[in-house]
């Protein structure tokens, strides 16, 4: 009835009083995109009551464990990143009020189309997973809530028939990341995002691929996207190991996956509504994934574009063809190589814990031979420095944009490395990092160094490759 419509005018209300927590009061475009956001709900509820006076809108309630699975799994990830990135913490009022203007949005936007809203946990994991991918700065915030618009806006309009009903064609968070990702790409803005700084930090936590690997595994047993998620992270480690294998460096740089990335194989491309049906067309669906996310790192960086967009772009086409997928999956001969005719005696549950046991056992190969993990060689110095002696390809400009990076740390010893490059030829020197500079040049791409102590950062450097430094 028309008490329903207190839902979307309490979200449009706690909007507007965001423009009292401080952070929000200390920027005047951030409150103004807070109280626009409430005012634009607000006169959507009035809109409603007053051109549709004799409509129901009906409210129900119901709990589904696709959203509050994948809401809980999201949450701990900001819990724990933000442990060691405090930015997240500090920015957990805006995702609040994002979830205000979320609830709000679809309510209003489901009764616009005389449909019944059913509050649940679903706006979470579109909200959650949005965020875990992109966060635009103080001043542009407003395109936040466009953002989720766009999102919501596309779940409930681009849909299709499919298996016998009607349903949403587009992961509906991937879809919106995708949009404003092109168009921050054609604009050159991406300055006015956090995007960059996202996908660097992410890694800062400590055994993160094993954090995201076993947050992940409640949805993978009771949803059977496991194939998915498997096919992407070994179709792009094998592919890792073939260039090292070719080039002598690393693809990636200082992983065989960036952390990002296997974030994006486990919590983004992975929603079951808008994924391939069959297991074989799963498995064409994550390694597509994979070799999507190598080819678009490829070509954003040779077009001098941030490769932070690599794992984004290619979704929504990803969802288009899923269709075409299953078909090519169910035809032969690719339906000989789909794995649940092998297993045809489980189903449901037990079977996705037979893929779950396949992946763990992979993931964990994976992590002995750290293929995945905190000790990646790549992120260190000392293997950068002896490749581009080697003259091997990309050695000498990623040599040289970690000299740089680590110059903005505050190194003196990296800037004059740099420099020295600059002036040599890219030829590295062999002088070795003061001690002073260590706890910089030697956190690879992890966070900061607490423990200063003179041994300690010895010990370090040496099981980094400084050979140098080990006797000391």
């Amino acid at each position: 009835m028309g008490r329903a419509l207190t839902l979307p005018l309490a979200c449009a209300l706690c909007l507007a009083a965001c423009a009292l927590v401080p952070p929000v009061q200390q920027n005047t475009r951030l409150l103004w995109s807070c109280v626009g956001a409430g005012a634009a709900l607000l006169a959507w509820v009035v809109a409603l009551r007053v051109l549709a006076p004799q409509r129901g809108f009906v409210l129900d309630v119901g709990l589904r464990a696709q959203h509050y699975v994948q809401a809980c799994a999201h949450a701990s990830i900001f819990v724990y990143w933000g442990w060691y990135w405090r930015p997240v913490y500090d920015y957990a009022a805006l995702i609040a009020a994002q979830l205000l203007f979320a609830y709000g949005f679809d309510a209003l936007l489901t009764w616009s189309r005389g449909e019944r809203y059913t509050l649940g946990f679903g706006p979470f994991p579109i909200v959650f997973s949005t965020n875990l991918f992109l966060w635009f700065r103080p001043d542009w915030f407003f395109l936040q809530f466009v953002m989720l618009a766009v999102g919501f806006t596309a779940k409930a309009l681009i849909r299709w028939e499919r298996d016998g009903r009607r349903t949403h064609i587009f992961n509906p968070s991937a879809f919106s990341l995708t949009v404003f990702s092109i168009a921050l790409l054609v604009t050159g803005t991406s300055s006015i995002t956090w995007g960059q700084d996202i996908a660097v930090t992410q890694f800062f936590p400590p055994h993160m691929y094993a954090f995201l690997f076993l947050i992940a595994l409640p949805g993978q047993l009771l949803f059977g996207v496991t194939t998915m998620t498997m096919s992407a992270v070994v179709t792009t480690y094998v592919f890792g190991l073939a260039y090292a294998a070719l080039t002598g460096t690393y693809y990636f740089f200082d992983s065989y996956i960036p952390i990002a990335v296997f974030l994006g194989m486990h919590l983004l491309f992975t929603d079951p509504s808008t994924a391939p049906r069959t297991e074989g067309g799963r498995m064409i669906f994550g390694a597509l994934y994979g070799l999507s996310t190598v080819g678009l790192y490829a070509w954003l960086g040779s077009s001098g574009l941030p490769t932070f967009y690599d794992k984004l772009l290619q979704v929504p086409l990803m969802n288009l063809s899923v269709k075409a997928i299953d078909w090519a999956a169910r035809s032969t001969p690719l339906g000989l190589a789909d794995p649940a005719r092998a297993w045809r005696g489980l189903t449901g549950r037990p079977r996705n814990l037979a893929y779950v046991a396949v992946w763990t056992a992979a993931f964990l190969a994976m992590s002995v031979v750290q293929g995945v993990g905190d000790s990646h060689r790549g992120q260190w110095l000392p293997f950068w420095r002896d490749a581009c002696g080697e003259d091997r390809p990309g050695a000498c400009r990623h040599l040289s944009q970690m000299y740089a990076t680590y110059c903005r740390a505050g190194s003196s010893w990296s800037c004059r490395e740099l420099e020295l490059m600059s002036s040599t030829g890219s030829q590295p020197t062999r002088v070795l990092p003061p001690i002073e500079d260590l706890p910089i040049v030697l956190r690879g791409s992890k966070g900061p160094i607490s423990d200063r102590d003179p041994s300690t950062l010895r010990a370090r450097a040496c099981a980094q490759g400084w050979v140098e430094l080990c006797g000391e």
